[in-house]
């Protein structure tokens, strides 16, 4: 299984990996904002063997305002779930969604950040894989319980309090929301609209291409290293450590690393006494 910086994989390569004596464990990652149908679009059609994972309720404890929209679950829930993915200790892992990889992007970090080292982003997603003219099956699939024993911590991670004490000559904090979320303009779902004071707007849209694969690993660099990010810490959050995810994995298949800040703006606008920037 290849893919750049050990990121992304292609349709051609996952179907080699598929095919292959040591096939990776496939995740269909389908959600988005103002979406809950994901189960229903998997019914419909998902890669062969592939199983459904739960955004809401697998790769997030519940919501709460002093932790957010989607804090980071349990380890031993997160474990459970894994375990029922059918992930074993050792095995490979492609995840993919039909959201440009943006809700893929969250179970890659953490399973990553649980102390997988072989996951991969299906790039393009479901879409690419219909327009290679594959097979796509319907219906639950089944996958036999795994034994993948989880560890926290193997990505970095700061808090609420590390990121209002962070210099900006030392770290750069990037927003990974759209560009009217950032400025204040429309607010769909959190308390206050905004952004944390000093963050610099960037949008996951901007790493993706029309068909919503990663654009080149060169042309990411250029484009992080452009907003600050070659010389200093990178911090990244979004609404609710979903897309940021997606950021960080960006930014890593250019090379750079960068640490979540998972309780994100939906941690921060619920807190009254955090101040919030327009514009």
């Amino acid at each position: 299984m290849t893919s750049e910086q050990g990121v992304r994989i292609t349709v051609d390569d996952l179907v080699e990996a598929m095919l292959s004596s040591r096939p990776p464990v496939v995740l269909d990652v389908r959600w988005q904002l103002g979406d809950s149908a994901g189960h229903d679009h998997y019914r419909a059609g998902h890669l062969p063997g592939s199983v459904y994972v739960d955004l809401d309720t697998e790769l997030a404890a519940p919501p709460t305002p002093e932790a957010g929209r989607h804090p980071l679950p349990a380890l031993a829930d997160l474990q459970a779930a894994a375990r029922r993915w059918g992930i074993d200790v050792g095995s490979r892992v492609v995840v993919y969604d039909d959201w440009e990889g943006k809700a893929a992007a969250r179970a890659w970090w953490l399973l990553r950040w649980a102390g997988l080292t072989d996951v991969r982003i299906l790039d393009g997603g479901i879409g690419a894989w219909k327009a290679a003219g594959m097979r796509i099956s319907t219906g639950d699939a089944t996958p036999r319980v795994g034994t993948v024993v989880l560890t926290e911590g193997h990505l970095p991670t700061v808090t609420i309090d590390q990121v209002a004490a962070l210099d900006p000559t030392q770290a750069l904090l990037l927003d990974a929301r759209a560009t009217e979320r950032f400025t204040g303009e429309t607010e769909p779902v959190d308390p206050r609209p905004g952004h944390i004071p000093g963050a610099v707007s960037a949008p996951t849209g901007d790493n993706v291409d029309a068909d919503g694969r990663f654009l080149p690993t060169a042309q990411l660099r250029d484009h992080f290293e452009a907003l600050g990010a070659a010389d200093r810490e990178v911090v990244v959050y979004c609404g609710s450590g979903v897309t940021a995810a997606h950021q960080i994995a960006a930014l890593a298949d250019a090379g750079i690393e960068a640490t979540l800040f998972p309780g994100s703006y939906s941690q921060w606008s619920s807190d009254a006494s955090r101040p919030v920037a327009l514009g």
